[in-house]
């Protein structure tokens, strides 16, 4: 399973690629804002730094809603650099858009799914990844991960090339509890993925080593 992270954090990419842990980042506007990057040539060199940083793929979201919007910010974005994946919204423009950018060869991660039917039409417009919200259906009272699980089930019953990239993640719970159903990728806050190094027993058995080190220096 792949490890992306969620954030536009130069300092928190940087830091997970050197553990070598990291196969790439998905970002957006909100999180482009969070690190005071505004202004559209701003965003667009903010996401050429990223893509010289890690080589894996880098999901970068259009802001229109309408087709021609889509296709116009989706081009512009995957002109950017090879690693770019134009990131469009689960809408009937979306799907119409991913459609398109799939005959011109450029990939596209479908964001905002929360159903195996929304799943299956991106999949079918030829999306490169679709995005299952698990922590947003939770905060609704509804399965998030049982939906990662249908979807992959959906699309292991009919080799679907599309990949799901199980977002919303909130926990290290919700990690793994993604690679024991198949998921293909995670993408979530650094906070998320630094949380699978810590365990109790990890801490209690290295202090414990140090100690019995100690007496026999």
């Amino acid at each position: 399973m792949k490890f992306f992270v969620d954030t536009a954090n130069l300092d928190e990419i940087r830091e997970l690629n050197d553990l070598g842990v990291l196969d790439g980042v998905t970002t957006n506007p909100s999180l482009m804002a969070k690190v005071g990057i505004t202004g559209r040539q701003n965003v667009l060199n903010h996401y050429l730094a990223i893509c010289e940083m890690v080589e894996g793929d880098i999901s970068a979201e259009v802001i229109a809603t309408d087709f021609e919007g889509m296709m116009r910010e989706g081009m512009e974005l995957a002109n950017l650099h090879d690693n770019i994946v134009v990131k469009v919204p689960m809408t009937r423009d979306g799907i119409k858009a991913i459609n398109a950018f799939s005959e011109q060869g450029i990939r596209t991660n479908c964001t905002l799914v929360f159903t195996v039917g929304q799943a299956l039409l991106a999949a079918k417009a030829g999306a490169d990844y679709v995005s299952p919200f698990v922590g947003r259906l939770d905060d609704v009272s509804t399965n998030g991960l049982a939906l990662i699980q249908d979807i992959v089930t959906v699309f292991n019953n009919y080799d679907m090339f599309t990949e799901v990239l199980a977002a919303s993640i909130r926990h290290p719970v919700h990690i793994v509890e993604c690679a024991k159903m198949g998921a293909d990728v995670v993408t979530c806050p650094a906070s998320s993925i630094d949380k699978l190094f810590n365990h109790p027993l990890t801490d209690i058995g290295l202090a414990q080593f140090l100690a019995d080190y100690k007496k026999v220096e």
